[in-house]
């Protein structure tokens, strides 16, 4: 009669896979969203970059140019 206790192991170890699947569905979601607004973080800094880099470039067009350079 040692079959009904193996059964028993191997159903508690799949109910214990299963649940640590679960959680990490979980924790997999969590971090696909975090992956999502660190992206939309990444894409807006370096929007506002872009658009610093053309102003700091409109200004130096701005400034005079060193008729005699030393």
């Amino acid at each position: 009669m040692s079959a009904p206790p193996e059964i028993d192991l191997l159903a508690d170890r799949v109910e214990r896979l299963l649940v640590r699947h679960e959680e990490l569905q979980r924790t997999n979601a969590l971090l696909l969203q975090q992956v999502e607004a660190l992206t939309q973080d990444r894409d807006s800094l370096r929007s506002r970059l872009a658009a610093a880099r053309a102003r700091v470039d409109a200004l130096l067009e701005r400034l005079p140019q060193a008729k005699n350079a030393a």
